[in-house]
């Protein structure tokens, strides 16, 4: 992981807001993201899920319901946060928290391809939704 260095913008404020399941985040750049509990978790540092080199990321599914319990500080440099399925081994440094954020659109769209592409869900339960799996009906199929 990139060690900070002067440049790293630094958070001024972090705020969990349990009803919209967001993460909001200041800068002291002035830079402000609000990031989804879903997004934070599926793209969580960790090596359970980012696997230990490119291509060895495992595909989280079913993450769709997913809270914030609570936040730890890891030192002056990183947050912790335990997720609602049990996950709390992702270290997010102020840097990456502030890439998720510049990169939210194009990552949260990846994310969503992936997905697809397994033919797998960000729904919780393993019940097939109701309307066809295959026609969501805004991709022109």
């Amino acid at each position: 992981m990139a060690g900070l260095d002067k440049n790293t913008p630094i958070p001024t404020e972090i705020r969990l807001h349990q009803k919209s399941r967001r993460m909001e985040l200041r800068f002291d750049d002035g830079a402000h993201f609000e990031l989804p509990y879903e997004y934070l978790r599926v793209y969580s540092p960790s090596a359970e899920v980012r696997g230990h080199g490119a291509g060895q990321e495992t595909l989280q599914t079913g993450k769709r319901e997913v809270t914030i319990q609570s936040v730890d500080p890891v030192g002056s440099y990183a947050i912790k946060p335990v997720f609602s399925d049990g996950h709390d081994s992702g270290l997010y440094s102020w840097d990456y928290l502030y890439e998720l954020g510049v990169r939210q659109a194009e990552w949260w769209q990846a994310y969503l391809e992936r997905l697809e592409a397994a033919g797998a869900s960000r729904e919780p339960s393993a019940t097939p939704p109701a309307a066809p799996a295959h026609g969501c009906g805004h991709h022109g199929h």
